[in-house]
């Protein structure tokens, strides 16, 4: 018996140092464990401290009290604090007045219903104030219960002046577009300056003759009534009137008057065209008629070239469209005389500008009977400052900013096929009320 009391204490004994070394080797695999863990800890905090100093947005932790507890680098910077007298503040005390109750109320909203949220505040930097975009999100424990909030914010000054300079450089760049279509215009007035004085010289020419003609009759009627009035018997009247041929003078007196004012007219027509050539064509779109518009625009362009081009119109005499008159009469210049200069030094020169409606739009075509254009230049013929002409002779701009304009009018300009068998330009612009 006391044989198997020794046994059994000792196997006791045996199974106690047993269970001591199992829960030893199993504090020691804890232990293990928990220093793992702890490195992984102190390597996400070194993590997330390394977010938080290098993050350029605005990141704020609080609490359910809406106290900081965390804050990135860029924040303490901004309101010029650091983060150890941050931590445990209200994040109201950093937003301006009027905005702070907005935020709160936010927050709030954040709260309730568990979701996050965007609110625009000014937040007080050393700076001054600066409106903050802040996003809004729940923090959430492990039974899904709200304990604090994560804003992160961005600033709007540095994105509200890069709009601001983007617009002013979008104002730029259409006053610039404007001076290009003003300098293309006064580019093609300068080719037509030597036909313009040539027009103004004929009809001016004729009203100064006219009126020579018109003082020489008056001396001869003066010389006649003086005599009238001087008591001259009839005989010597009757023989001055034929003397001084009265009666064909005043038969040319009413021609040399009609002369006169014929001159005038064609004057007065010529100055008007030129003032609706030279208006910048800018201002509300109205109604017009493109066949009147291109009329007037081949006709200045005519005046400068050899008198045996001949240039013709067909289809729509009067051919209704929207837009803007003085833009599209420069538009019709510059196709206009690229025809006349691709059609130089050919003889029998033909020009048809042809005007129809095609859906909803008005449609000028302008065509010649010129060499064309060559199959590898089509596509970049209406690229800025391409041109085909030596140098000195053209812009390169006519047709790039042609196009554009006729963009702006909601409408198209492109090279479509001819059966002249040279160039062919088809001008589309928004069909207008028909008178």
């Amino acid at each position: 018996m006391a044989e198997q009391a020794v046994e059994v204490a000792e196997q006791t004994w045996v199974d106690v140092l047993e269970a001591v070394d199992k829960t030893y080797a199993e504090m020691v695999g804890y232990q293990e464990q928990l220093e793992a863990r702890n490195v992984e800890l102190m390597q996400l905090r070194a993590f997330l401290s390394s977010i938080m100093a290098s993050i350029s947005d605005f990141l704020v932790v609080t609490g359910r009290d809406c106290r900081i507890t965390d804050a990135s680098a860029s924040f303490c910077a901004a309101v010029g604090a650091d983060i150890d007298s941050l931590i445990g503040r209200d994040i109201g005390a950093f937003i301006v007045d009027a905005h702070r109750a907005h935020l709160l109320a936010t927050i709030e909203q954040t709260f309730s219903f568990k979701r996050g949220a965007t609110v625009e505040a000014d937040l007080a930097t050393v700076d001054g104030a600066d409106p903050v975009e802040f996003k809004i999100a729940p923090r959430l424990d492990r039974r899904r219960r709200v304990s604090g909030v994560v804003l992160t914010g961005r600033t709007l000054g540095e994105v509200r002046r890069a709009f601001s300079r983007l617009e002013q450089s979008h104002e730029e760049l259409k006053q610039a577009q404007g001076q290009l279509v003003r300098n293309e215009k006064l580019a093609s007035l300068g080719r037509l300056l030597a036909g313009v004085a040539h027009e103004l010289n004929n009809p001016i020419s004729f009203v100064y003759a006219n009126t020579h003609a018109l003082e020489k009759y008056l001396d001869r009627f003066e010389t006649y009534f003086e005599r009238v009035e001087g008591g001259a018997p009839r005989q010597e009247l009757v023989e001055l009137r034929q003397e001084l041929k009265l009666e064909r003078n005043l038969r040319n007196l009413r021609t040399a008057i009609e002369g006169a004012r014929d001159g005038s007219e064609r004057v007065r027509s010529i100055v008007e065209d030129l003032r609706r050539l030279s208006a910048d064509g800018t201002g509300e779109t109205i109604g017009f008629d493109l066949t009147e518009t291109a009329g007037i625009a081949a006709n200045w362009v005519r005046r400068g070239t050899k008198p045996d081009l001949k240039v013709t119109f067909t289809g729509e005499a009067a051919c209704a469209a929207h837009g803007r008159p003085g833009h599209i009469q420069q538009v019709v210049m510059n196709l206009v005389q690229n025809a006349v200069d691709a059609l130089a030094g050919q003889a029998g020169g033909s020009i048809v500008l042809d005007l129809s409606y095609e859906g909803a739009f008005a449609v000028l075509r302008v065509c010649d009977n010129g060499p064309g254009i060559p199959d590898h230049l089509k596509t970049t013929i209406f690229d800025p400052f391409f041109t085909t002409k030596q140098v000195g002779e053209g812009t390169g701009l006519g047709l790039s900013i042609s196009y554009k304009i006729a963009e702006e009018h909601g409408g198209s300009l492109t090279l479509v096929p001819s059966q002249q068998g040279g160039a062919c330009f088809r001008l589309a612009l928004p069909k207008g009320e028909r008178a």
